[in-house]
Formats: C-alpha cells, structure tokens, sequence
C-alpha cells in the first residue's frame, strides 16, 4: 500500500526532506523581488503533486500512443480551452515543459536549420533563447539583433526597420524579458509584413498583464506566442504556445500553422507531456479568469511604478526612465560595487534581486552593471505601495552600507517584519 504522506518522505529520505523545509522556509522569511518568479496559489501546488505524475501521454487528446487516457485527455482539454479562451487565442498547446522549449518548437515549426531571425539584444531585454551565442538557438538558426536607443532606452523602431530591410530574415522575436515598456505589436506586424517575415512575440514575463488587459495583446499582430506559466500567472513552472491556425505565409503547405505548432512539440523536441503540470496550469487558467486576478495584475503595476520612483528620488538611475510593466532594471555602476556582490549581500538579508545587463553594459555576464528587480511576488504577499517603497529603502540601505553588518543586521529585521505582517503559505503543512 502507498502511503502518500509528509511523513512518509521525511523516513523515506530525510535528507531531502529537510532540504525541501529550509526551501519553504527560505521563500516564507524572504522577499522574492526577482521577476521571473512568484508564488503558485496551494490549488495549483495541489494538482501538481498527484499520481498524474505517473502517467504516460504521448500525443494529443483522443490521438495518443499509450492506452489509459481517457482522464487525462478530458485535463488536457480543459487546460487548451482555458488557455485559449484567456488568451483570446485559435489555438493553445498546453505540453511545452518550459518557455525556452516553447521557444525551440516555434522555431522548428517556423524555420529550416541556416534560416534567418532577427531578435531583441540580450542586453537590452531579451533572453538566451532569442539567439545568445551561447544558446541553441544561434547553432541552428542565423541570428541578428535589434536593440534600444541610446538616448530613450526603449526600442528603436527605425533601427528595426533598417535591420529587417537589410537582413530579411523568416522571423521576428519581440520580448520583455527584462525590458520595462510597453510593447507595440502593430509596429512590429507592418515592419515584418515588409520582408514577409513571422511575427512571434515571448510574453512569458508580461501573460498575466495582457489577460488583464493592461499591456497591449499580441493578437491579432502576431502569428506566434510563447509565455511561460509560473510569472505573473502564477501558476506552474511550465510553457505555452498559442497561436492562429492558418499559416499566412506558407497557405500551400499540406500543414497549418496549428498543426505544424503540435508536431514541433511532439514529436519534435518531446516527448511524453508531464500531466501533472497540465492539470496545474488548467487551474491557474481558470484563477486567471477571476474578477480578483485582475485586480493583482494592477497592483502589481502600481507597485512597481512606484518602486521605480523610490529609487529615481534617491538618485539611482532606472533604465528607459521607469517601468510600464512589473519589472524594472537599476544602474548600480556609479556604486562602484559588483552586481554579484550587491546580489549576495542583499541575498544574505532576505532579500532576493538578479543581477542583470544594462543596455550597451561593458560589464561580462556574470558581474553585469544592472539588478532586475520585479514585484509580482511581493504582490502576491499583499504589498501595496507603502510596501513596495519601504522595500527600496531596504535595499538602498544593503548597497549603501555594503560592510556595515549592524545596518544590515537591522534590515534583516525589517525584512522579518514586513514576512510576518504579510505571510505565504501559512496553511501549507510539510
């Protein structure tokens, strides 16, 4: 018989499950200021840890290659609907186990090995996936990049043109990845409508703000969207690719652009879905279409607007000027201290930033002259605006007294305070 316990585990092996304390520990006594993660609610947490796991689901629903499916198929449904119908999208595929392998089937799907994209700068907000040196992507795929202005630091739109006109590549990637603004979609669709290229937008950061309808919605602009589901959706760690159906620019081919999404993902670069994550994602889905998911969304909006603000009063400069979006990239180089230090010293007092690239940065990847900062999670604590700002303050006070251990020793306090006036997971036994 299985005894599906907590217990269970801590006699099973209890070196993990002591780990897996301290890490519950860690996120309720800690201030997640890094973007790219939140808090999935206990609903979702709930679905992820059952015997779904177990399953074996190659394919689609009512298409697969192992019997035993008939739940599953009915879970995996209800997740395409949900994605669909929040995302205002033709077509979902909910399997993708992460936004980079959502990215990599959008590619193989669109593109042939040597064909050419055209992609946002690592540095001036994009990811690894849109055509780092070091990533797949540029071992496949021919890759140029567009960047910022140097004055605005915000995309330079004539500078796309010019790269698009020159370079004419398949594929055009826009993202926000650490980039703090708006995106404009219908710019993006005339300048790729020009060369006759795919527009394909990475929303993994900004999905729970354009179901909110507080950033501008990639469609009907785009052919292609890929967004993760663990950020400001707050839901598992996970992928998803939406997209319309018919292909505009290949409407001879004996597949559509929905078809040729699903055999990118599978067979193409995986294999059997993990189920228990489906089931997970179809419940933050449905979170997702409740009036107070909208209303987290705004805050975390007005938070970080105000985070921004904090840290410009102090003299600390914010990349583009301020945020429109719930992240924001500060200039620590006039500190004269390394990214990596100020992220391990203010990691030492509970609070948790990354350290990032700046536009144009002349420093190497792993001590870069910027921190990202984010307030989806703290957001999801409660924090309000009062908050946010203290949270500035706190920071401020590490960086600025970066060798003083009893200000920091007194902003590890603070820290404590602000976890206990606002907890997580209060209810979660382990």
């Amino acid at each position: 018989m299985l005894e599906l316990t907590i217990m269970q585990l801590s006699r099973t092996d209890p070196k993990i499950y002591a780990l897996i304390k301290k890490e519950i520990a860690r996120q309720r006594n800690g201030l997640v200021l890094i973007p790219s993660e939140n808090y999935a609610s206990p609903a979702v947490l709930k679905a992820m840890g059952t015997p779904l796991s177990n399953k074996y689901s190659e394919g689609y629903p009512q298409k697969r290659y192992y019997s035993g499916n008939k739940f599953i198929d009915q879970i995996e449904e209800i997740a395409i609907e949900r994605a669909k119908k929040i995302f205002r999208a033709e077509h979902a595929n909910v399997q993708p186990h992460s936004g980079s392998q959502a990215n990599a089937a959008c590619y193989l799907a669109l593109l042939r090995p040597g064909d050419r994209v055209l992609g946002i700068d690592l540095k001036a907000g994009g990811h690894l996936t849109h055509g780092s040196p070091v990533n797949f992507s540029t071992k496949f795929y021919k890759f140029w990049h567009y960047g910022v202005s140097p004055k605005t630091e915000r995309i330079d739109f004539e500078e796309v043109r010019r790269k698009v006109r020159k370079f004419k590549p398949k594929l055009i990637i826009t993202s926000t990845t650490s980039y703090s603004r708006k995106l404009n979609f219908r710019k993006f669709r005339r300048i790729a409508d020009e060369v006759g290229a795919y527009l394909m937008a990475d929303i993994a950061h900004i999905a729970g703000l354009v179901i909110a309808g507080l950033h501008p919605h990639p469609f009907p602009w785009c052919d292609v969207v890929t967004t993760t589901t663990h950020k400001t959706l707050r839901g598992p760690r996970g992928g998803l690719i939406l997209s319309k159906i018919e292909d505009r620019l290949d409407k001879k081919g004996k597949l559509n652009l929905a078809e040729k999404i699903d055999r990118a993902v599978f067979p193409g670069i995986q294999g059997g879905p993990q189920d228990h994550v489906i089931a997970s994602k179809a419940v933050c889905f449905l979170e997702a279409m409740k009036p107070a998911f909208k209303k987290y969304q705004a805050q975390i909006i007005r938070n970080s607007r105000v985070m921004a603000e904090e840290f410009k009063k102090r003299g600390i400069r914010v990349i583009s000027g301020g945020t429109d979006n719930h992240l924001m990239v500060i200039d620590i180089s006039p500190f004269g201290i390394g990214s990596k230090i100020i992220q391990d010293e203010l990691d030492k007092v509970g609070i948790f930033v990354n350290r990032n690239a700046i536009p144009f940065d002349k420093g190497p990847p792993y001590n870069p002259s910027g921190i990202r900062l984010g307030s989806p999670a703290i957001t999801t604590r409660g924090f309000r605006e009062k908050e946010a700002r203290k949270v500035v303050r706190l920071i401020l006070e590490v960086i600025e007294n970066i060798d003083n251990q009893k200000v920091k020793k007194e902003v590890a306090e603070e820290v404590k305070k602000l976890t206990k006036k606002f907890p997580i997971y209060e209810d979660f036994q382990w």
